[in-house]
């Protein structure tokens, strides 16, 4: 790895996290292999050489949960799901180099060899610890199969996860008043046996590996915290029958994030074995000087940024040079929810008859990689329209057009300085943009020129001068033409049909997709044959129609489950939007301690190295408080300051990423709904 600006010597590998092969895709999921999948070809565009990998993740409690439920077994259930996530990426234009799964012969053989080199090097060893139990099943209760609370910042929190809450991994037995997910019964921790990996001793390495890392700021920030606070060694197997079994003991299997980022490596082996070490080495990539890029959801940057850059240290394999990790999606403002058909799916999508590239380019551009998207069917429509329709589109379209009809291609003119030079500053911008590993930069560095196409076509008016300057006329379509090439060739990541269509019809010869930005300088065919547009705006009608069929499946899923629950049955979905009210009641004289005031929000800020938290000063009335509240992805934080708020003001004091919190900011659901108050309730008045 070499830290150094891209185009480097060394050859690269870009990897998307590995999905859960247990339910369909929809466009949330899609929105990190889209931008891993763009990044690389814009890599690729630099000159760089890139291998885009993945695969699907077959193992872990989620898949057997699932399978249970299906009445089949763990190894089916999943494969039937990988095969589906095989055939649907390439419909979006996703174009791994290979896809594998974590079930298959070489990634076992290579997860053996790094487990067996970390108890070689004395990394491992065995710790007796406490693992919830189902004391009616009478089995351990391994990740997903037991809940409870969180010991950190006391959100529920399920499986090996606070997933409601901070956000850390946790521990088998750390979670607080877990219950069997199986049974809805209180569990109860037992003595086992398990295998720990030694993380704390990797701390200074760890450390001086986010100074290095790069990517998002997210990734490099969030995990200093928890080596700040002390890292906790780390338990690397699981009491479950489904998995890949620990070297020598057939009664515990590893951990699914112990076997799962390894697929990276065994990934790119399968495809280096399938081309030949001469076009692509994986052992130069991972084990001496390769440029490995993972791009992930923020969810799962402990894993990428501690524990999976460890292994690699121990097992002697190279570091990631980058982490690039994405922020949520959420539609039409709140969470995608499965079980109440709340989501736009991949299949829909592509069922509605939408060209792929539109979807790709709104989730690889729309805001920074880190931040959180929200998508609705007119925002769609209104960037498709706006950008590449209004902007890219028109420019190619009426540029190409009059260059055909008027000199059936590419006029005999030499390019002008101006454009030369904006086209230069162009291709700078991208590669500026893919060194800062940010997709919407580079994406907009296209789309700029293509603005600045249509400025020029319409500031020199090349219609006018056809009869009575021609030789102007000709060099402003010469430049024109020009601009159309470099704009298509550095669309090509984000609209890779859409930009091969232009190629072609610029009767340019070869594949976009292998053309560098240095072809963005090079001359235009001499002839090319009439074009056609290649984008079509979407209409208002369209999206009024698409709108009624999403709220009808959501009214009609939420329906089926209102009368499933009334009928009696249990509705454990972990998309169910209201929670059963707690059977457990407190007296009065309990609710009377909770001290609740009105208070008035002075000031917000977001706390360096959290996605979720805000530092807020609350006047409540008698004095002004210090309270972090995990608002930062749900509220406009700039907009905070003189919001009316209800905060519980004598909770005890908490530290959350090293600051104090001296109170709770009271909010409703999922998207933390502020409460307040009704009418004009000055700061401090009590809550009764």
């Amino acid at each position: 790895m070499s830290h150094e600006q891209f185009p480097t010597d060394d050859p690269a590998v870009v990897t998307c996290g590995l999905p859960y092969a247990n339910g369909d895709l929809h466009i949330g999921h899609l929105r990190t292999y889209v931008g891993g999948d763009a990044f690389a070809r814009s890599l690729e565009k630099l000159g760089q050489e890139t291998a885009l990998v993945s695969g699907s993740d077959m193992h872990g409690t989620p898949i057997v949960v699932n399978a249970e439920q299906e009445g089949v077994d763990p190894e089916s259930f999943a494969l039937d799901w990988h095969e589906q996530y095989a055939e649907t990426f390439p419909k979006f234009a996703i174009d791994f180099d290979n896809y594998g799964h974590t079930h298959d012969e070489t990634n076992t053989e290579l997860t053996l060899d790094i487990v067996e080199k970390l108890d070689e090097e004395g990394y491992v060893y065995e710790k007796e610890i406490k693992v919830a139990w189902d004391p009616e099943e009478d089995q351990p209760l391994p990740d997903r199969y037991v809940e409870g609370t969180c010991p950190y910042c006391g959100a529920t929190a399920r499986g090996d996860e606070c997933d409601e809450g901070c956000g850390r991994h946790l521990e088998p037995g750390e979670i607080e008043d877990p219950t069997s997910t199986i049974t809805g019964n209180p569990a109860e921790y037992r003595d086992r046996t398990h295998k720990f990996f030694r993380v704390s001793e990797l701390s200074d390495y760890l450390s001086g590996f986010l100074d290095r890392l790069e990517g998002t700021d997210n990734a490099r920030n969030q995990p200093r915290q928890w080596i700040e606070d002390g890292l906790q060694d780390w338990c690397i197997t699981r009491d479950l029958d489904w998995g890949i079994d620990y070297p020598g003991d057939d009664d515990l299997v590893l951990y699914v994030w112990v076997d799962a980022p390894i697929e990276y490596v065994a990934s790119t082996k399968q495809y280096s074995d399938r081309v030949g070490a001469d076009e692509y080495d994986w052992e130069e990539v991972w084990q001496e000087s390769g440029e490995i890029v993972h791009v992930i959801g923020r969810d799962i940057i402990q894993h990428h940024t501690i524990f999976w850059p460890a292994m690699l240290r121990v097992a002697e394999y190279q570091e990631p040079r980058a982490v690039m990790a994405s922020g949520f999606m959420t539609l039409n403002g709140d969470g995608f929810s499965t079980s109440r058909n709340r989501a736009v799916w991949a299949r829909e999508y592509l069922d509605e008859g939408f060209h792929e590239d539109l979807l790709r380019y709104y989730l690889a551009t729309n805001g920074g990689f880190q931040q959180d998207v929200d998508f609705s069917w007119e925002k769609f429509r209104d960037r498709v329209n706006g950008e590449l329709v209004g902007t890219v589109g028109n420019f190619w379209y009426r540029s190409m057009l009059f260059a055909h009809r008027n000199y059936g291609g590419t006029p005999d003119a030499d390019l002008s300085g101006e454009v030369r030079d904006r086209i230069e500053d162009a291709v700078d911008e991208f590669g500026a943009a893919v060194n800062d590993y940010s997709p919407r930069e580079a994406s907009e560095a296209a789309v700029d020129l293509a603005r600045f196409g249509n400025e020029y076509i319409q500031r020199n008016e090349p219609w006018k001068l056809v009869d009575d300057a021609p030789d102007e006329a000709a060099q402003v379509i010469r430049d024109c033409v020009q601009v159309a090439k470099a704009v298509g060739l550095l669309m090509q990541p984000f609209t890779p049909s859409k930009a091969e269509a232009l190629w072609d019809q610029l009767g340019e010869d070869g594949d976009v997709g292998e053309a560098t930005v240095e072809a963005a300088l090079e001359p235009p065919a001499d002839e090319f044959a009439e074009p056609a547009e290649l984008f079509e705006s979407i209409e208002d009608e369209r999206v009024d129609e698409l709108n009624e069929k999403l709220e009808a499946r959501v009214e009609a899923a939420t329906e089926s489950d209102e009368g499933e629950a009334a009928e009696g049955d249990d509705m454990s979905d972990d998309d169910a939007e209201v929670e059963p009210l707690a059977d457990e009641r407190i007296g009065f004289e309990e609710f009377q301690e909770l001290d609740m005031r009105v208070g008035r929000i002075e000031s917000a800020e977001g706390i360096d190295g959290a996605d979720e938290l805000v530092r807020l000063e609350v006047d409540v009335g008698t004095e002004t408080r210090q309270i972090v509240a995990g608002l930062k992805q749900l509220h406009d934080v700039d907009a905070l300051p003189g919001t009316k708020v209800v905060v519980l003001v004598n909770l005890e004091k908490a530290e959350l990423f090293g600051v104090e919190s001296n109170g709770m900011v009271l909010a409703a659901g999922d998207q933390a709904d502020l409460l307040t108050t009704h009418e004009d309730a000055e700061p401090g008045t009590t809550i009764r």
